[in-house]
């Protein structure tokens, strides 16, 4: 089956564009966070998170530098699974045994994006004028002589 062009394109101008949505939402979650790095370290520490201070510091990295990684489609593999552990820890520390609609929705549905779009975001990305983004050309094996 050939992959029709114009289709192709509009789906990486989707991935694009929701790359662009969630990694915003990520980045306006993990801002707060590490323009408030001792109030984030404490409500950590309410929640049994070990070393707060620490975890502050990591988690609002995260959320704004994979976020925006996420936007520029930069070393997208790392940033999506990044943010899906993030969301992992996210349900485990402060929604486990919370109902699905109205409790942990927004973490699953956040990691789980984040994880498909680290793996499938599409061709407008930065990735792709690097090395490990370029198509790798195949060089024909040589014919052994008869």
């Amino acid at each position: 089956m050939t992959e029709n062009p114009l289709m192709s394109r509009v789906g990486d101008v989707v991935a694009l564009l929701a790359r662009v949505v969630v990694g915003v939402v990520f980045i306006a979650h993990g801002w707060p966070k590490m323009s408030d790095l001792d109030g984030t370290a404490q409500g950590f520490a309410s929640m049994g998170i070990p070393f707060p201070q620490f975890a502050a510091l990591l988690g609002a990295s995260i959320e704004v530098g994979a976020g925006l990684a996420l936007i520029v489609g930069f070393a997208l593999p790392l940033a999506g699974i990044l943010l899906a552990f993030m969301m992992a820890g996210a349900y485990f520390f402060a929604h486990v045994g919370d109902p699905l609609v109205g409790g942990f929705e927004f973490v699953l549905v956040l990691g789980a994006v984040a994880l498909a779009l680290g793996f499938t975001g599409g061709r407008l990305s930065v990735d792709r004028l690097m090395p490990w983004g370029r198509p790798r050309r195949r060089t024909p094996e040589p014919v052994p002589a008869s």
